[in-house]
């Protein structure tokens, strides 16, 4: 392990890794291919996205996604490489999350990745989904100016598909799970309540649009603090919006759309921060990372950045969503740490980020 001195980093933190990795990302329904050098430089990135297919079906279905997984993986990857400019020859390294997400969606990813190993012989490296979504904090695009990167301890809200999660991360790749979903996940309660109110899928992107112009104190939807716990439960929270719609149905009353999804979008995020806010002052953290789907929703954003204590880093929103670029990155660092995976790494659908 080397020590980093230059003036974006503390004594302690690993130094910017050197090393060019192709990331592969197929958790769930977004086919994903980049290239990342020394785990800060976006070179290419590339996604063929499943929304408009799975919307039919009003969420995931994972036989069709793992299907379309399979007639996308090639081309992706050609596409990201030819991007870059680069072969595989010119790279150090293929990293491929190995979960956690659906077991069908993960072995397409994993198994692409295998056949190019072995194929030019470089090293394998399995990644954790959600560590990529924190190491997309540190990833510029090619030829702009990197952004300040963020410094430890920091603390970590990931809010992701069906993780919400705090992490503490203590340096680069140590961390310590201070609490998690223990029903719902945000991303899931976004798409349970949007469905609910008939406004399609993704559920994130469509309450946010309704929720434009609406009340977020028109109703007191209630919020599950769970005293003395960093852990989070939205189950409550969506039964109350259900139970809401009902007497609202059955008083022969319109639905008011936009003032339903405003406070329920409200509630969501007044929990999310608040506890964020108070893991950060407890663990007297320096900075704040948001990432995952639902680190794009504006109102979270626009709250969390309100606060002037902590300096906050969000990824740009095409960096929110699932994508490879943080996968990759993420492997710059695990293979700058040693690294190497055998032929033999299987997928690992409920992979947790404290077993790292």
């Amino acid at each position: 392990m080397t020590i980093a001195t230059d003036e974006e980093t503390k004594p302690g933190v690993l130094e910017n890794p050197v090393a060019r990795i192709l990331g592969i990302e197929t958790s769930c329904d977004e086919t994903a291919a980049a290239v990342v050098d020394n785990g800060r430089e976006i070179l290419s990135s590339e996604v063929a996205s499943q929304v408009d297919l799975h919307a039919q079906f009003g969420g995931i279905f994972p036989e069709v996604a793992s299907r379309q997984h399979i007639l996308a993986i090639y081309p992706i990857v050609d596409q990201a490489l030819k991007e870059a400019h680069l072969k595989l020859a010119d790279l150090d390294g293929i990293a491929v999350t190995r979960g956690p997400g659906l077991p069908g969606s993960l072995v397409v990813g994993i198994n692409m990745a295998k056949g190019l190993s072995i194929g030019s012989g470089l090293p394998l490296l399995g990644i954790n989904h959600l560590e990529g979504h924190l190491y997309s904090a540190w990833l510029s695009d090619e030829g702009k100016k990197k952004k300040k990167i963020p410094n430890f301890p920091l603390l970590a809200l990931i809010v992701s598909g069906g993780h919400t999660e705090l992490v503490l991360m203590k340096d680069h790749l140590v961390y310590e799970r201070l609490g998690g979903t223990l029903d719902d996940a945000a991303g899931e309660a976004f798409d349970k309540v949007a469905r609910m109110l008939e406004l399609g899928y993704p559920g994130g992107p469509a309450i946010q649009e309704a929720s434009e112009g609406g009340n977020p104190a028109a109703f007191d939807f209630p919020r599950a603090w769970l005293d003395d716990s960093y852990d989070f439960s939205f189950s409550g929270l969506k039964t109350a919006v259900l139970r809401t719609i009902q007497q609202l149905q059955k008083e022969k009353k319109d639905l008011p759309i936009p003032d339903l999804a405003a406070s329920f979008q409200n509630a969501i995020v007044d929990v999310l921060i608040r506890k964020t806010l108070l893991a950060a002052e407890e663990y007297k953290t320096k900075d704040i990372i948001i990432a995952g789907g639902v680190s794009a929703n504006r109102a979270l954003r626009e709250v969390i950045t309100a606060q002037k204590k902590y300096r906050v880093h969000i990824p740009p929103l095409s960096l929110c969503t699932d994508n490879a670029a943080m996968i990759a990155g993420a492997g710059c660092y695990r293979y700058h740490a040693g690294q190497r995976d055998g032929l033999e790494m299987d997928a690992a659908p409920t992979w947790s980020i404290s077993e790292l």
